[in-house]
């Protein structure tokens, strides 16, 4: 990418320095490039996204050179990641475990043979690291170039939750970016790209649906710099369509006076915090700045809310979906906002152990808390709940991201939640 295309990126941070890059090398350089990545907060959540570098390294059992796959391990932050927070793995001993797939007569997503895939990565590990690898790992393996980016932009993601979002990756990207449908990460959906991939030759990406999008190719800056354009041809397609005043249908209610937000909030929230500590203690971080009042005080938010997650990276913060309290903030009344809320908690709690029991599979674990993990309230904001404040402040900057990409699908097109069914499997 020349000076004058970064400088031409809109959305994004061009944030890669040649002499910065030019003093490093093998991982180091995957180091670099996933920091990189990770610091510019619109490209991927906290703990969300990985990167990959197949690179040549000496053998210690046999001092040969081998190719190994390096890959940032599962957990593990982009912005903040450093040389052991990446997996490593004979690249050849993980591609050799897709003839034992292959072997299988059951295959595909939740099937046995998939499930035994993941523990089969530790007898490829090169070099007896411990940093665990990813789920995503045959993603990585299977495409066919030597650097693989993959990460889970609003905008990007917007598309990937929208209802005609193979229609829409046609229309913005042409033939530079493959459109796969949501599947489970695994064995199975690496196969499925490393075929789209032999298809499509000259595809630079592939965008996932209700997931993300990988970027790839053999030079590292050229990688990133293409992970950035394909963020950046989203995020202009979303701005062309935007909605303006009538961004989620427009104002249902009308926003209160700061004074009179901050009483409220005194007031209520230390009652709602007592009633969604029931299993175990929560604190609270609290949002109610303009983006997220426009949300709450719109006529859509509470439909939109309803509706659910768009992504697996999301469920696992939010849970399937917020508390969107019913309550008109005109009124200022307290006490009809109390009812409110535990009317709302009722319910909520009562759907969560239903779709518990609908998804829940012999194997599956113990039902979490069916509290909220996001609750809104028009007039207030939004209040996120965690263990402690870094864990609660985490969940508001994934809903955050849920809001920023109800509002680029709704722009383009119409938001689709993911199947809960699908969210379950996850």
């Amino acid at each position: 990418m020349t000076a004058q295309a970064a400088k031409e990126l809109e959305h994004v941070q061009y944030l890669w320095s040649d002499d910065e890059a030019g003093e490093l090398s093998g991982v180091d350089r995957l180091v670099y490039r996933s920091n990189k990545l990770g610091e510019d907060l619109t490209l991927t959540n906290t703990g969300g996204g990985n990167t990959s570098a197949k690179l040549m390294e000496t053998d210690p059992l046999s001092g040969e050179p081998v190719e190994v796959l390096w890959l940032k391990g599962s957990g593990g932050d982009l912005r903040t990641a450093k040389r052991d927070g990446f997996a490593s793995l004979y690249l050849e001993k993980v591609r050799a475990m897709k003839a034992r797939y292959l072997s299988s007569a059951e295959r595909g997503p939740k099937t046995p043979i998939e499930d035994a895939m993941y523990p089969m990565y530790s007898h490829c590990v090169f070099n007896l690291n411990p940093r665990a690898c990813s789920i995503d790992t045959p993603l990585h393996t299977f495409v066919p170039f030597k650097h693989v980016d993959h990460l889970h932009p609003n905008a990007v993601i917007a598309i990937a939750a929208s209802v005609n979002q193979e229609k829409l990756t046609k229309e913005i990207y042409g033939d530079d970016v493959i459109y796969i449908p949501w599947q489970r990460p695994g064995f199975d959906i690496g196969l499925q790209i490393e075929e789209l991939i032999k298809a499509n030759p000259t595809a630079r990406g592939i965008l996932l649906g209700h997931h993300g999008m990988s970027s790839w190719d053999n030079d590292d800056k050229t990688c990133y710099e293409t992970a950035l354009e394909i963020i950046d041809r989203a995020a202009r397609y979303i701005a062309a369509h935007d909605k303006g005043e009538q961004t989620f249908g427009g104002p249902k209610y009308q926003p209160l006076p700061e004074a009179e937000r901050r009483k409220l909030q005194a007031e209520i929230i230390p009652f709602l915090r007592g009633q969604v500590s029931v299993a175990k203690r929560f604190v609270g971080t609290v949002q109610d700045d303009e983006q997220m009042l426009w949300f709450v005080n719109s006529h859509d938010g509470p439909r939109l809310a309803e509706l659910g997650t768009s992504c697996p990276d999301h469920f696992l913060r939010t849970k399937i979906k917020p508390l969107f309290v019913e309550w008109d903030p005109a009124s200022g009344n307290v006490e009809e906002l109390k009812v409110s809320i535990g009317k709302g908690l009722i319910a909520y709690r009562k759907d969560y152990e239903a779709y518990y029991n609908k998804c829940k599979r012999p194997d599956s674990p113990a039902m979490r808390d069916p509290n909220p993990t996001v609750i809104l309230i028009p007039g207030l904001g939004m209040i996120a709940w965690g263990k402690n404040k870094s864990e609660s402040r985490v969940t508001a900057e994934f809903y955050n991201c849920a809001i920023e990409v109800m509002r680029g699908a709704e722009a383009i097109d119409s938001y689709e939640a993911m199947d809960r069914r699908a969210e379950a499997g996850g």
